[in-house]
């Protein structure tokens, strides 16, 4: 099993880990902070012992690292990973108010989360509906940038360790199942922008942005 730091500090972006197993281009690490990707939020970018990771896969609770090149290290080498953080960080951003979106429409609708991705340039929800959720999703982008504005405390935590599930809460909103980075405070997120666009087939989508 991969420790995974990202988890306990999701700001950390250089760390020296001990290699676990290599097979040709692929390695493991004893932890880790480069996120792979998982849930719908894309991996971190970054290098482990100064090559270019240009995969990263998890499997249960293990993570593989693909490099650019063969390894010149050996297993029982310590080796330093550097994530890029500027991409990690609007991913968490994102991430979150991707999820936020999500839970204020949950509160507002009877709707079906069909899909959701998150990249370093934009989120996405993909829902099934009938109706055009235009109007509500106006109001949504209020009321998320309401909490955002308020400096809320982000926790996250483990539900159950062995399996690794993890969630996040704020005040008001019930524990949310979520595996991936988070910012400490809502404020980190900044200014929020949603796009509602219609898919066809009673298939609706909003996509978030933000500055």
């Amino acid at each position: 099993m991969t420790k995974k730091m990202f988890w306990e500090d999701p700001y950390l972006c250089e760390l020296t880990s001990r290699v676990t197993s290599i097979d040709s281009q692929t390695i493991e690490l004893s932890e880790t902070i480069f996120y792979a990707e998982s849930g719908g939020q894309e991996s971190d970018h970054g290098t482990i012992g100064g090559i270019e990771v240009i995969r990263a896969d998890k499997t249960g609770t293990r993570i593989q690292y693909t490099l650019n090149s063969a390894p010149p290290f050996s297993i029982g080498d310590d080796v330093i990973t550097v994530i890029s953080w500027p991409r990690r960080y609007s991913l968490m951003k994102l991430h979150f108010a991707a999820e936020l979106v999500l839970e204020c429409f949950y509160k507002r609708l009877t709707i079906e989360k069909i899909g959701a991705h998150i990249s370093e340039d934009k989120s996405r929800i993909d829902f099934r509906y009938d109706g055009n959720i235009g109007s509500l999703a106006e109001e949504i982008e209020k009321q998320v940038q309401e909490i955002v504005d308020a400096d809320v405390v982000v926790e996250s935590c483990f539900s159950d360790i062995g399996q690794e599930r993890r969630y996040w809460k704020i005040n008001g909103f019930s524990e949310v199942p979520c595996g991936g980075t988070h910012i400490r405070r809502t404020s980190e997120v900044g200014k929020v922008k949603l796009r509602r666009r219609n898919l066809g087939r009673g298939k609706e989508r909003v996509e978030i942005t933000v500055e």
